[in-house]
C-alpha cells in the first residue's frame, strides 16, 4: 500500500507542478494578461488533479491513510463545489481574477503536501520541510478560503441572471429551489467547516512536529 501511496502522491505531485510551472512563466512572459485566462490555460489539469483527490477519502475509509476524515472530507469537497459547481459553470467568472489567486493557494499548498508526503513514504523526514508542511497551510488556508468565498460572491449575479441549478417544479408539485440561495448557505458552511479544520491542523502541526524534533534528537 506504501507504493501505491507513494504513486498516487507522485502523480498529484506532477500534476501540480505542471500547474504551478505554467502560471509562473505564463506571467513572467504576458504579466497581468496572463491572470485572465488562467483557468482556459490550466483548468483541465486543476480539474483532473482535484478529481483524483477524492480517492483521499477512499484512502481514509479504508485505513491505509491515518488522517482524520472530516477535515479532510470538507477540505476536497470545499474545492470540488467551487471548482467545478461554481467556476465551471459559469463562463464570466473564469476570467476573474480571483481564480488564478486560488489556484496558486491550492498549488502552493499541494506541491508542499505532496513532496513531504512522498518522502515520509520512503521514510525521508527532512525537519524545513516539516516544518514548512505544517505552518504553511495555517496561513494560507484561511487566505484560500476567503478566495473561495470571493469566488462564490462574484458569481452570485451571473448564478441569478442565468438561472443555472435553480428549479422550479410547475403546479401540483409546488416545489423551488432557488440556487443563488443556496451558495449563500453554502457560504456559512464554509466558514464552519473553516474553524473544523484550522483546529485540526494546529493538532497535527503540534503532534508532528513534536515526533519530528524527537527523531532528530535520537539521529
Amino acid at each position: 500500500m506504501n507504493t501505491y501511496l507513494f504513486v498516487y502522491d507522485l502523480m498529484q505531485f506532477c500534476g501540480h507542478s505542471w500547474i504551478f510551472t505554467n502560471m509562473i512563466i505564463r506571467f513572467i512572459s504576458f504579466g497581468k494578461d496572463s491572470l485572465a485566462d488562467t483557468f482556459y490555460s490550466i483548468g483541465l489539469v486543476m480539474r483532473l488533479c482535484q478529481l483524483l483527490s477524492m480517492l483521499e477519502i477512499l484512502h481514509i475509509l479504508t485505513g491505509i491513510d491515518k488522517s482524520r476524515l472530516l477535515p479532510r472530507f470538507l477540505q476536497i469537497t470545499e474545492r470540488i463545489i467551487v471548482l467545478f459547481v461554481v467556476i465551471n459553470s459559469q463562463e464570466e467568472v473564469q476570467g476573474k481574477y480571483i481564480v488564478c489567486i486560488l489556484f496558486f493557494l491550492w498549488n502552493l499548498l499541494d506541491l508542499v503536501r505532496y513532496t513531504y508526503n512522498m518522502l515520509a513514504r520512503t521514510g525521508i523526514y527532512y525537519m524545513p520541510l516539516t516544518w514548512l508542511n505544517f505552518s504553511l497551510c495555517i496561513p494560507l488556508y484561511p487566505l484560500s478560503v476567503l478566495a473561495k468565498a470571493f469566488a462564490i460572491w462574484v458569481s452570485l449575479p451571473y448564478f441569478e441572471s442565468f438561472g443555472t441549478y435553480s428549479i422550479k417544479l410547475p403546479f401540483p408539485i409546488t416545489f423551488s429551489i432557488y440556487f443563488p440561495y443556496v451558495l449563500k448557505t453554502y457560504l456559512l458552511v464554509l466558514f464552519i467547516g473553516m474553524c473544523i479544520i484550522i483546529q485540526n491542523l494546529f493538532s497535527e502541526r503540534k503532534a508532528h512536529l513534536a515526533t519530528a524534533s524527537i527523531k532528530k534528537k535520537r539521529s
